[in-house]
C-alpha cells in the first residue's frame, strides 16, 4: 500500500484560497485525520486527494506514482460521503457486492467471502437481505463504510461518515471503524470537525486553520505540545486558558494566574501570552507557596465527571477542570497554582519556548 505525499498542494475559488500551499505525508497504512473547524479547507483538501477537485498549484503522489492530473477511477481510491450514496432496492449484501463486480480477476464466490467479511467486521450479518430503503441512515452508513472496505483499495477516503447519525450509531460506526482497521491495513485520510472522533481513531492529526496546514503530529503531541495558540484553543473542552503579562521586570514576566516570574524572550512582552489547560490548573480554598487569589465567578458545571470552574484571578478569566470534590460555589474565595511544567509561552499566537518559573509564594 503507498503513502500519499502532497507537494505545495494550492486550491483557489477565484479570489479565495480554499486550501494554500499544504504539504505533508500521510504514511503508509495510517489513520490521518484532517481536523479543523468548518470552512478551513480539509474538505478540499480531501477532495483533491480524491481526484474529485482539480489542484491549481502543487502535486500529489501516491507512492512513487503522481497522481495530480488523473481522474478518481484511475486513482483506484475508495470513498465513504457524509450521505451515503445506495441503491436503495437493493439490500444490504448486494450493495456491498456490486463495486466488485467491475472486477473481473474476483470469482463469484471470492466476491461473497469479501462481502462475508465485511458483514461480520460490520455486525451486520443479520441486515444482510434487508433493502437499504429499510434501514435507518446510521445502518446506511456503515454499509457504505462496508463497500468502501470491500474493495480493498490501497487508499480509503472518509468525509465526515458520522455528521448526520444519530449518537448511538455513530459510537456503532466509530466502534467498527477500529474493528476493520485492526484487520485491514490500508492508508486512510479521515475528515472531521469532531476532536474527540479524531483522538479516537487516528495515527495522526493534521490539524487545519483558514485553508493552511497549523500542525501534523500524533494526537497526543497536538494536544499536549500544540504549536500555536490556535491548536490549544481548537484541542479540548474547553481549549487552553491564555494569560496576557501583567508586566515586565528586570527581562522576567508576570502573567495573570501565575504566581512566579517568566523569563521573557528576546523580542519582549510585544504579542506574548502564556497558556495553560484547565485540568492542569489547580485550585484550592486556602493559600500557599506558588498559588494566587482568586474568586469563583460562575456556577460550577460537571464535565465528564470533573467539574469545570470559571474563575477571576489578576483581572483575567480562568478555566480550571477539579475532581468531583473539588467544586466550589459561586463568590467563593479560591487559590490558584499553574505549574510551571504545564504552561507554555506563545508569541504572536506560535508557541516559542516552554518558560522556566520562578518559584515564588502567594499574592
Amino acid at each position: 500500500m503507498p503513502d500519499i505525499r502532497l507537494d505545495g498542494l494550492t486550491r483557489r475559488f477565484g479570489a479565495a484560497t480554499a486550501v494554500d500551499d499544504v504539504s505533508m505525508v500521510f504514511a503508509e497504512g495510517t489513520v490521518t485525520c484532517l481536523l479543523g473547524p468548518s470552512g478551513c479547507g480539509k474538505t478540499t483538501l480531501m477532495r483533491m486527494i480524491a481526484g474529485l477537485e482539480t489542484p491549481t498549484a502543487g502535486r500529489i503522489r501516491f507512492g512513487d506514482r503522481d497522481v495530480t492530473r488523473l481522474s478518481a477511477r484511475q486513482r483506484g481510491v475508495a470513498m465513504v460521503f457524509q450521505y451515503p450514496v445506495m441503491y436503495r432496492t437493493l439490500t444490504v449484501a448486494e450493495n456491498i457486492e456490486l463495486p466488485l463486480a467491475r472486477d473481473r480477476g474476483l470469482s463469484a464466490a471470492e466476491r461473497r467471502a469479501r462481502v462475508d467479511e465485511v458483514l461480520n467486521v460490520l455486525d451486520l450479518s443479520a441486515q444482510r437481505g434487508l433493502r437499504i430503503g429499510d434501514l435507518d441512515m446510521g445502518a446506511r452508513q456503515k454499509v457504505a463504510v462496508g463497500r468502501a472496505i470491500a474493495r480493498r483499495c490501497d487508499v480509503v477516503l472518509f468525509d465526515e461518515p458520522t455528521t448526520n447519525v444519530e449518537v448511538h450509531a455513530k459510537l456503532q460506526l466509530i466502534r467498527a471503524f477500529k474493528e476493520f482497521r485492526r484487520r485491514v491495513r490500508q492508508t486512510i485520510v479521515y475528515v472531521t470537525h469532531d476532536q474527540t472522533e479524531a483522538m479516537t481513531l487516528a495515527d495522526q492529526i493534521a490539524l487545519m486553520q483558514a485553508g493552511v496546514l497549523s500542525q501534523c503530529a500524533a494526537p497526543r503531541v497536538l494536544y499536549d505540545q500544540p504549536d500555536s495558540e490556535f491548536g490549544g484553543w481548537f484541542l479540548g473542552s474547553p481549549g487552553m486558558n491564555f494569560l496576557d503579562p501583567l508586566g515586565e521586570d528586570g527581562g522576567r514576566v508576570r502573567f495573570a494566574g501565575i504566581a512566579g516570574a517568566v523569563a521573557a524572550p528576546s523580542g519582549g512582552t510585544a504579542g506574548l501570552r502564556a497558556g495553560i489547560r484547565p485540568e492542569y490548573v489547580r485550585v484550592f480554598a486556602q493559600a500557599g507557596a506558588g498559588r494566587v487569589a482568586g474568586r469563583v465567578t460562575g456556577d460550577c458545571i460537571t464535565i465528564g465527571g470533573q467539574h469545570l470552574l470559571t474563575l477571576s484571578v489578576d483581572g483575567a478569566e480562568l478555566k480550571a477542570k477539579v475532581p468531583p470534590d473539588g467544586g466550589m460555589a459561586a463568590g467563593s474565595a479560591a487559590y490558584v497554582e499553574c505549574p510551571a511544567e504545564r504552561v507554555m509561552l506563545f508569541c504572536d499566537g506560535l508557541r516559542v519556548a516552554t518558560p522556566s518559573v520562578d518559584q515564588a509564594g502567594a499574592r
